[in-house]
């Protein structure tokens, strides 16, 4: 059906060739009619094989429109990165005058998506019309797509300007502002920044970005340019703190400024003016002279400024105190116990540390317990701004915690208060993240928006992919617009790795797909892209290590998700994958797409090799042996155990030999939980044959590092289901190592211990700690000291349970073995010496009371009648006296 259609194609390129048509025999009508061509070729599926022929005949005749526009169209349905066909097509009946078809060509264009060159083109073809609305419509498009165009931002806030909507022609000022900058056009930036400084002055964190921006884009000279603006700006409004601040990050660029010296003392003169002590500050501290480094002169001058009468200090041992006055050189200081407290100036400046009226600490010495906790407990953002401010502006919620738990509220009452603090940290507009830490919360003076949030959070991330789920987060706010000037330099920090890698690493792999995937949702973002999954994948060196190091979850999926989709050999390299994956979505598709014959081989490797696939190998226990695949590699269940068993040995080993220690105890832990806990091992003896329990005791009894209290359980649970079962080899020590042998009576009592602990004694604790910090004064508070005590009996005897209890094991009563003397047993010794009978129950240290004849089996009279049959004799030391004992019976003992 295709080759109808086709050779009309052919027959009308003939034409047009033999004709040689002329541009002025084209209208929109001719454009259209081929459109119903193009729309029948994707009914019959026939769209490749056009295009193949329209560039076929564009190698020998280059302007071929029909050629032209039918290959591009198609191109573009295909969202294919080659886009010259229909540019070249464009830029004939652009230079030829034919707007009415370059318009048609450009709308035809856009209807596939966002395209910088139609939309500039477009509004070229608009302006020849003198249809300005239209223009500035098609700027508005073409800005949100073409990040580097900085000119006609600038046109449009003009534009909005004139007609009066200053808040619209801000926001295209300062994206105008970001783009000059970007470009490295200084002139232009300053020009915008002075007419944004008359908008909104008081957005002084916008012009400290900016200033930053500036001084790594362009250079910190410029960046000085900028802040003086600002700075002027400030001085004229009357806002001397923020004017200071501006000064001190010129002096940060140039601490040689003078001219900036200067004004920062002029700026201190004028905040301080009232100051008893301003100029004896400015003298001591050489503020004036050039001398002197000026930032540790500014550092010293407020210092100095900072002591004046009434205003409050720290002292570490005596706490909260305010200033009486200041005579000449002293300094008189009221503390809460230390009234009238003098020292010299100089002193003071070195020992004490000023505190704002508003300082935590102030609130806590000066206000009524009763009034600050009932303020901090309902009034949560009003606690938070207190607290951050109370230490420079900038303060993790770790912090905060300690300045209010427990002196203000108690450890319960801070679990639901600081699920609000978290809530108001990260969603109130009043609240910023510090540049350098996530972690660390700071005090905006103006709001500040989710995006400048996000980016600030994005900058403060040191990890890539914490900064990549930071992006994503960036996305997904309500009216996002891929025009953000913040959400632009996010973004170019992935695209960054695109554009220089010569072979491709994590990084690298994660940044193609986060832009990718990013380009679906915005296809805007996909001009920006001019590279291939193909292209990436075949320079990875170690796929399975570079698809561990992938750390986010859903990058791994999309990874395996583009290697299916663009690798042709897919299936083996999921093979690859799987022993580091260890993912239920490998196997499913690998299932799904009929290759069972390599999972049947990937379980068998990974059986053989199970020293390096040993994760593999549990994985597939756990999760894979009712499969019919994992079936068909016809691996035994005893040999799966004989395995586990084996990698448990290795595991200890490496533990032993601190070679990859965290992974080696996760799997360790995995294959004993299998093995025992899940009671597998015990479950396949029961129903086993004699040579069988040979081989897998045999097997497990050679693991050196294993437990022996496991080995001696495993040995009694095989006696006891079969009493005549002869043990190969030498007989079992029962030292144990790790484990404990207990009654279950025993450890319930021990549970309980613990819990009546955690849940009664250690809040009551709690409650007397909390008491007595509120008394004051820890130096000298004796119901502090006992409190704290006791906390630390408190902390050593649940330490202790807690050990005890993890390496308890309850004795089954069932498995008690009395044909040697053993845990649970009850025997009867004829005390050679003094020929007397003598009957000791054998049980543990939690169950042992020597008086009532119960011994331990780890005690040393215990280790020495332990595994002795009846008829053995043996002797003990007592007090350098051997004493000779022969056991005349074994029975069980009453548990």
């Amino acid at each position: 059906m295709s080759e109808a259609l086709l050779k009309n194609v052919q027959e009308m390129l003939n034409e047009e060739k033999w004709t040689r048509s002329t541009l002025s025999n084209y209208s929109t009508n001719q454009f259209k009619d081929m459109d119903v061509l193009l729309k029948e070729a994707q009914e019959k599926k026939a769209c490749d094989v056009l295009k193949e022929l329209c560039d076929d005949h564009l190698i020998h005749t280059k302007t071929s429109i029909i050629a032209l526009y039918l290959s591009g169209m198609i191109a573009l349905s295909r969202q294919l990165i080659d886009d010259v066909a229909l540019t070249n097509l464009v830029t004939i009946f652009a230079d030829n005058h034919k707007w009415n078809i370059v318009q048609y060509l450009c709308e035809r264009i856009l209807d596939y998506g966002e395209s910088k060159f139609a939309l500039r083109t477009l509004a070229e073809c608009y302006k020849n019309d003198n249809d300005e609305e239209r223009v500035f419509a098609m700027w508005e498009r073409l800005v949100k797509v073409d990040f580097d165009e900085a000119d006609i931002v600038k046109l449009l806030a003009e534009h909005y300007e004139a007609e009066g909507d200053a808040d619209t022609a801000v926001d295209y000022y300062k994206k105008s502002l970001h783009r000059y900058i970007n470009k490295q056009l200084f002139a232009n930036a300053r020009e915008i920044c002075e007419k944004l400084l008359g908008y909104c002055p008081e957005d002084i964190e916008f012009f400290l970005h900016v200033s930053r921006k500036t001084a790594k884009a362009i250079s910190e000279d410029k960046a000085i340019l900028l802040l003086q603006q600002v700075y002027d700006s400030c001085k004229k409004r009357g806002d001397i703190d923020t004017a200071i601040n501006i000064l001190k990050l010129i002096l940060a660029y140039d601490e040689r400024d003078n001219q900036a010296r200067k004004e920062i003392v002029e700026c201190y003169q004028k905040k301080y003016e009232k100051h008893s002590q301003l100029n004896e500050c400015i003298r001591i501290s050489d503020l004036m002279h050039n001398y002197r480094n000026v930032h540790e002169a500014i550092m010293d001058f407020e210092k100095h400024i900072a002591f004046d009468k009434g205003n409050f200090v720290f002292h570490r041992t005596w706490g909260v105190g305010r200033i009486a006055c200041i005579k000449d050189d002293e300094i008189v200081i009221d503390f809460a116990k230390q009234r009238g407290h003098t020292m010299s100036l100089k002193m003071a400046v070195n020992a004490l540390q000023t505190l704002s009226k508003n300082h935590i600490w102030v609130l806590k010495a000066t206000w009524k317990k009763e009034k600050l906790y009932e303020k901090v407990k309902t009034e949560v953002e009003w606690a938070l701004k207190i607290v951050i401010k109370s230490f420079d502006n900038a303060c993790s919620l770790k912090k905060i915690k300690e300045e209010l738990s427990p002196s203000v509220l108690s450890t319960s009452e801070w679990v639901s208060w600081s699920n609000k603090a978290k809530q108001l940290l990260n969603a109130d507009p009043s609240f910023g993240v510090s540049l350098d830490n996530v972690d660390v919360y700071t005090v905006r003076e103006r709001p500040i928006s989710i995006e400048e949030k996000l980016y600030n959070k994005f900058k403060a991330e040191k990890s890539f992919f914490d900064r990549a789920k930071t992006l994503m987060e960036f996305t997904l706010q309500k009216n996002f617009e891929t025009d953000s000037d913040y959400f632009s330099e996010i973004f170019s920090y992935f695209m960054g790795y695109l554009k220089s890698w010569s072979q491709a690493n994590e990084q690298v792999v994660a940044s193609y797909l986060i832009v990718k995937a990013l380009a679906v949702r915005f296809p805007q973002l996909g001009m920006k892209i001019d590279l291939n999954f193909a292209e990436v994948f075949d320079s990875i060196s170690n796929v399975p290590e570079l698809f561990f190091n992938l750390k986010d979850a859903a990058l791994r999926e999309d990874f395996l998700r583009h290697i299916k989709l663009f690798v042709p050999n897919w299936a083996d390299i999921y093979i690859k994958i799987f022993p580091t994956a260890l993912l239920h979505s490998i196997l499913d598709a690998l299932e799904q797409a009929g290759f069972e014959d390599k999972l049947v081989t990937l379980v068998v490797f990974c059986f053989e090799n199970y020293r390096e696939y040993r994760e593999a190998v549990v994985w597939f226990f756990k999760n894979s042996s009712e499969t019919l695949w994992f079936k068909k590699a016809n691996i035994s269940f005893e040999r799966q155990l004989i395995t586990l068993i084996r990698i448990l040995d290795v595991t200890y080993r490496e533990i032993e030999n601190h070679h990859d220690t965290i992974e080696n105890r996760k799997t360790n832990k995995q294959v004993y939980a299998i093995l025992f806990k899940d009671s597998i091992l015990y479950s396949f003896i029961d129903a086993a044959d004699t040579d069988t329990i040979i081989r897998i005791y045999t097997f497990l009894n050679d693991v050196k590092n294993l437990d022996p209290a496991d080995k001696l359980a495993l040995r009694f649970h095989i006696v006891s289901k079969y009493p005549d079962f002869k043990f190969l080899g030498s007989e079992e020590k029962t030292v144990v190592t790790r484990g404990l042998f207990v009654t279950a009576a025993k450890y319930m009592k021990k549970q309980k211990l613990l819990e009546h602990i955690q849940t009664v004694e250690v809040p009551a604790n709690s409650k007397e700690i909390e008491y007595a910090l509120s008394l004051g004064d820890l130096r000298e508070n004796a119901e502090y000291k006992a409190a704290k005590e006791k906390q630390e009996i408190l902390n050593a005897t649940v330490a202790k349970l807690k050990e005890e209890i993890d390496r308890a094991q309850i004795f089954d009563p069932k498995s008690v073995n009395t044909k040697r003397v053993s845990f649970g047993t009850k025997v009867t010794l004829k005390n050679n010496t003094t020929n007397k009978e003598e009957i000791f129950t054998i049980l543990g240290p939690w169950e042992s009371d020597p008086e009532n004849k119960t011994i331990s089996y780890l005690s040393p009279f215990g280790g020495s009648i332990l595994n002795k049959a009846v008829g053995d004799t043996f002797e003990f030391a007592i007090n350098d006296d051997k004493v000779s004992y022969t056991v005349e019976l074994i029975s069980a003992a009453d548990l």
